[in-house]
């Protein structure tokens, strides 16, 4: 059965008004989470397959969010849904005014590879527990993980409700040329532009997680071991593949010499070498040669070490690194972490602010007038103070970019509100109707209606 006649049955699914119940949308969400918790090992297998991701990694990263998510809608998605009341202004009174929480309709998820279960089916669940259909195309770079959400979501679910589309760009693209309801895309920002065109075409509302050059800004005042701990765990997690992962690191001049060796004894502590379960590898060959392409041999400090047979790259520092630099000219998206130094902590501020604005950023102080800063003057998607990644983790947080970096946000609520319309309405009783603001006019009532808005 060819897509269009996929969506088109979706379509009239919806019209039926069947995916607006609360029993409903909980019931798809109970089979989604018993189908993966039925088959976690499957999911472990096919992930390793793609690239070496370690059962830890996967349950951690990946599988850990997805049942938080799916426990956050079934114990709030009856609040979520409850038209909200607000109050009505004196010239419609007497009446009452309501927001209803109005699911869009028919929604398309677009996946990325780097953690193709979370950042598929997470999209996946805040369209379901808003009431909409989905069509789901998970990243073909990850082949396994793609084929066996194919397999068991096709399998288990009416595909009037839920279907997981396969293949290439080719079948991205033809999805694409469809009219949806809301579109969502997470990956680059170059496609995340071909997604927005394509999107225009029929009005259609995105959200688009993109990513950019995240920094993790150091300064004097920073506890200096926690900095790097935190830091090296949060770039080299998932071999540095992390949308919101540190991508360059800026110091402060006075502390850098201390810090980098504070850095390499960090990197050795965590013991990433190539037979390490703990280090996933490069998802390919494409990525690996492009990751190699951008490390300058003679900036290298720490690492450097790679191995095509097994994708595997070393976690590398580089300093000193400017803004010219080939490494620094693109996102990352690899185990390769620069080094900058900055004089002073405005100058600081300014490198960051020259550039797109990132999707994540990261303040590394103790000292509240340089935290009340880079929070006020800076404008980035989302972040931490002190720490690295782990705001991606608290569903009460809005999770998205700005600029650049992305349109639009989710997690929790705000997952939910991305594939809701909020539907406006104003019930008037049918008693009492001045006839103020009715013709004829008269000066008269026109001095009424000034004093009344």
């Amino acid at each position: 059965m060819s897509i269009q006649n996929i969506l088109e049955k979706q379509r009239d699914f919806f019209n039926s008004q069947a995916t607006k119940s609360l029993d409903f949308r909980k019931t798809q969400l109970k089979k989604l989470k018993q189908v993966i918790s039925d088959n976690e090992n499957l999911f472990y297998e096919a992930i390793h397959k793609d690239f070496g991701k370690s059962q830890f990694d996967t349950y951690t990263t990946e599988l850990s969010i997805i049942y938080g998510e799916i426990n956050y809608y079934l114990k709030n998605l009856k609040s979520l849904m409850k038209p909200k009341s607000v109050k009505t202004n004196l010239p419609n009174l007497p009446g009452s005014s309501k927001i209803y929480q109005d699911p869009l309709g028919c929604s398309l998820v677009i996946g990325a590879w780097n953690y193709p279960y979370q950042l598929s089916i997470c999209p996946m669940i805040s369209a379901i527990a808003a009431g909409n259909t989905c069509i789901l195309k998970p990243s073909e770079v990850a082949e396994n993980t793609m084929k066996l959400m194919a397999d068991l979501f096709n399998k288990n679910f009416d595909e009037r409700v839920l279907h997981v589309e396969i293949g290439g760009v080719a079948e991205t693209t033809e999805l694409l040329k469809l009219k949806f309801d809301k579109i969502f895309f997470t990956g680059s920002p170059q496609v995340g532009k071909i997604v927005y065109e394509a999107a225009a075409k029929n009005l259609t509302p995105v959200t688009l997680e993109l990513g950019g050059k995240s920094p993790a800004l150091v300064t004097e005042n920073a506890n200096l071991e926690v900095a790097a701990k935190r830091i090296i765990w949060g770039k080299f997690l998932n071999a540095g593949q992390t949308c919101v992962a540190p991508d360059y690191i800026l110091v402060d001049k006075k502390v850098v010499s201390k810090f980098i060796e504070i850095l390499k004894n960090q990197v050795q502590k965590n013991d990433y070498q190539s037979n390490s379960s703990h280090f996933t590898r490069i998802i390919n060959e494409k990525h690996f040669n492009r990751l190699l392409n951008l490390i300058d041999e003679t900036k290298i400090i720490f690492g450097g070490k790679t191995d095509l047979e097994k994708l595997y790259i070393q976690p590398t520092l580089l300093y000193p690194i400017n803004w010219k630099d080939k490494i620094m000219q693109e996102e990352i998206f690899g185990p390769l972490l620069p080094i900058l130094v900055y004089d002073n902590f405005d100058e600081a501020l300014n490198q960051i602010r020259n550039h797109e604005k990132p999707l994540s950023a990261y303040l590394f102080s103790n000292n509240s007038d340089e935290i009340e800063k880079f929070t006020t003057q800076i404008s980035f998607g989302g972040g931490c103070i002190n720490d690295v990644v782990m705001h991606l983790a608290n569903e009460n947080l809005p999770f998205g970019g700005v600029g650049n970096s992305g349109i639009g946000n989710y997690h929790g609520k705000y997952g939910f509100e991305a594939f809701t319309h909020q539907k406006s309405v104003l019930k008037r009783a049918t008693w009492g109707e001045p006839n103020i603001k009715y013709p004829p006019y008269s000066d008269k009532k026109l001095s009424w209606i000034k004093k009344l808005m």
